[in-house]
């Protein structure tokens, strides 16, 4: 998946949503070379459990791959003056430090477009370059929080929970690549680059979509909807004799065959149920007669009696039975890295398939400072003596 061949991506991220961004430009072709500390570099290298056999954390393995290393040290000037070589050379620096981090040292957009006035900069925090909560700490728990999701997942009546899926760093992740992308097209005809200021709470409340808008429109508070939907009936998990599916009846045209396949065409026809807006204003009547009667057959029963009608029902597949599915293996959701210390280790492939394409050449996450000194040498044309100077100096690893 070469998209992006030729870009140069300068990745000074941590932990989730940072890593993760950069890996989606590294997955469709953009050298991106992670300028980590010297000192155990990102933090999540060691996060676990669990561990590979060796050490290495899976985490990590997770969202870095396809990526270099080089650890330099930032503080020092001479350290900065490294980066500012590279960013000479560079196309995007992708950063999520709390804001006045890289001003403080020296290498904020002023310093950048100085030495390259084309380059992107695209800064990923918590609640952005300004405002009130500028200098909090956040990390995924508190956005999904401060962003309204944990107030709509969950079960009426229950406690708050996140969404399994750390959607709060994920969404920053995915709008920060894109938005790296628009700008760099817009530097096609602008002729300069541009500093994306990507604040994950942002992220968080565009994400509430219709539901801000439902608010808007009649002014009640969305509460956890569970797993159904609000303006749908019927659209939710059902329990089975022996474990549970889903049913989404999306759209009028399906519940005449829902009605069908669940033994009980009579329904089509029951003035409380004719329309969707019939059924969402009896919701309680309906689904404690569609409880009932899903009650009687197992999930596979209900999957094949729902498929025959053309309804769309899915199982609830856990992360096990997803990486074995056979749709996710067609589509090469799963793929193998060749490790150097592991051998052939599984990862997720990508979603972007492209002119027939549907795998994605992996390479492991990087080694700290596994690529400090070709990247030195190959695109700055450090000589040997300077290379060892900065790495006796602790500049370098």
């Amino acid at each position: 998946m070469k998209l992006l061949e030729g870009l140069r991506v300068l990745d000074l991220s941590r932990m989730l949503a940072g890593p993760y961004g950069s890996m989606l430009l590294a997955d469709m072709g953009a050298e991106v070379i992670k300028v980590e500390e010297p000192d155990g570099g990102d933090p999540m290298r060691v996060m676990g459990p669990p561990f590979l056999p060796d050490g290495e954390s899976a985490y990590f393995l997770s969202i870095n791959r396809n990526k270099k290393s080089m650890a330099l040290d930032l503080t020092t000037p001479a350290g900065r003056d490294v980066f500012l070589d590279l960013a000479r050379v560079a196309d995007v620096v992708w950063e999520n430090f709390r804001p006045g981090v890289l001003t403080r040292l020296g290498c904020d957009y002023a310093a950048l477009s100085r030495v390259n006035g084309r380059l992107v900069l695209c800064s990923i925090s918590a609640y952005g370059q300004q405002g009130p909560y500028r200098d909090w700490p956040a990390f995924d728990l508190a956005l999904q929080a401060m962003g309204g999701a944990m107030s709509v997942t969950g079960e009426p009546g229950g406690r708050p929970v996140r969404m399994g899926l750390p959607m709060g760093d994920l969404a920053g992740g995915m709008f920060g690549a894109f938005a790296v992308v628009a700008a760099l097209l817009r530097r096609q005809t602008a002729g300069q680059g541009t500093h994306v200021d990507l604040s994950l709470l942002d992220c968080q409340v565009s994400l509430l979509t219709y539901m801000a808008q439902y608010y808007w429109a009649d002014g009640r508070v969305p509460g956890p909807q569970g797993s159904g939907h609000a303006s749908v009936v019927p659209y939710q998990a059902l329990a089975s004799r022996d474990g549970h599916l889903i049913v989404a009846v999306f759209a009028e045209k399906f519940w005449r065959g829902f009605c069908v396949a669940s033994g009980h065409p009579e329904w089509e026809h029951d003035p409380r149920f004719a329309t969707n807006r019939d059924r969402v204003a009896n919701r309680p009547a309906l689904m404690a007669l569609v409880g009932d009667v899903m009650k009687t057959r197992t999930t596979d029963e209900w999957l094949s009696r729902m498929q025959a009608e053309g309804v769309p029902a899915a199982p609830i597949l856990g992360v096990d039975r997803v990486l074995e599915d056979p749709q996710v293996k067609h589509r090469q959701m799963v793929v193998e890295m060749k490790h150097p210390r592991h051998g052939a280790t599984p990862t997720l492939g990508t979603p972007i398939k492209c002119d027939g394409e549907m795998g994605l050449d992996v390479t492991p996450p990087p080694r700290l400072g596994e690529h400090t000194d070709a990247l030195l040498r190959g695109l700055l044309d450090y000589d040997t003596g300077r290379i060892d100077a900065l790495r006796q100096a602790g500049v370098i690893k």
